[in-house]
């Protein structure tokens, strides 16, 4: 090979390293424009937060003080965090405490270069303490709307059936949500998924998808893969939220590669709830690799310590994740989400000049 080659070659291979080097993909995460599709809006509750609304309302907590409460959250599975989720709940009473939550979460995130978010809520925790639909929903509105006007971020909304409760119960939730189901994207099934399979809920989503609603369901997280199979075949549902376990299963992979299925996955999340025991070990370079459309969420970012340009770095900081495979990542956020398809080609546009060096 002669010289001129040989040096043209070399400066590729050092602008590759280069370009693949953890800081500068990093650094390229933090100002890219991004998606949030998995985001429980009662899991951005900080803890300073927790303390000032439960002061505002005269809620008790079992806490002396924020480090207390920052102390509390560690878990070992998923039912210990939904234990102590529940309880911070307590201290959302009123409407404007919801307006609160959910602009602290837009504002933070906003800091984050997310563009568009699809926020799950839970309605049957609230209304079980005897919140009003109104209540709940004209806050956690308000806000976003405030937020797309002042920070630009649109959004979408997911309202979210709690699978620990029975399918009556969701429908129940289903009722008392009509008069501002016009103004929902989605719904959703939460809560743990260990006793729970997504089969308990096929009559409640088969009349949400008669609604016209767009659907998906937590599947595959500690649930094993038929409960992914249930939720595509049984529920019928658009993405999978969290989908991990899915790779146990080759068949199922091959599905949901060849339909084309988004898995909003939670990287530090799946770290907190022991689904991984070390983001060395995440699978996330495995599912792009098998075609899957993984995108990068937070899920309860702050219970889980991080939003998601946390997430994008702990995966960067762990795994060796390529300039191209970032890319891709952060597509398929924007790919997946249920904006329309002219919104998308937008944010993809503008993700391309960036990643080609115009933007």
């Amino acid at each position: 090979m002669e010289s001129g080659a040989v040096e043209v070659q070399n400066s590729s291979r050092r602008r590759t390293v280069e370009s693949n080097n953890k800081d500068t993909l990093i650094k390229l995460a933090e100002r890219l424009p991004k998606a949030e599709l998995h985001l429980h809006i009662e899991g951005t509750l900080e803890p300073e937060l927790m303390f000032a609304l439960a002061r505002r309302n005269g809620v008790p907590l079992p806490y002396d003080d924020v480090e207390a409460v920052r102390a509390a959250y560690q878990f070992s599975n998923l039912q210990e965090f939904l234990d102590l989720y529940y309880q911070g709940m307590s201290v959302l009473q009123t409407e404007q405490d919801y307006y609160d939550l959910t602009m602290a979460y837009l504002q933070r995130v906003a800091a984050d270069n997310v563009v568009h978010t699809e926020i799950m809520f839970d309605p049957q925790a609230h209304l079980e303490r005897g919140i009003a639909f109104d209540t709940l929903f004209s806050g956690i509105e308000r806000a976003l709307q405030d937020g797309e006007q002042q920070l630009g971020i649109s959004y979408r909304l997911i309202m979210s059936f709690l699978r620990h409760l029975s399918e009556e119960s969701a429908f129940e939730a289903l009722k008392t949500a009509e008069p501002w189901l016009h103004r929902i994207d989605a719904v959703g099934l939460d809560s743990g998924e260990q006793g729970n399979p997504p089969d308990r809920f096929e009559r409640v989503f088969a009349r949400c998808r008669e609604l016209g609603l767009k659907l998906t369901a937590h599947a595959g997280e500690e649930g094993p893969p038929d409960y992914v199979w249930q939720a595509i075949k049984g529920l019928q549902v658009e993405r999978i939220d969290h989908g991990n376990r899915a790779l146990e299963d080759a068949e199922l992979v091959k599905a949901l590669a060849d339909r084309q299925f988004t898995l909003t996955v939670c990287p530090l999340s799946n770290l907190k709830l022991c689904v991984v025991n070390d983001l060395k070990e995440h699978p996330m370079l495995t599912m792009l690799e098998s075609g899957l459309n993984a995108t990068v969420n937070s899920d309860d970012p702050a219970y889980f310590g991080g939003y998601v340009n946390d997430n994008y770095r702990a995966l960067i900081e762990h795994l060796p994740i390529t300039r191209e495979q970032l890319h891709t990542l952060v597509r398929n956020g924007f790919a997946g989400s249920w904006l329309s398809d002219r919104e998308k080609q937008h944010h993809l546009a503008v993700l391309d000049s960036m990643f080609n060096g115009r933007g």
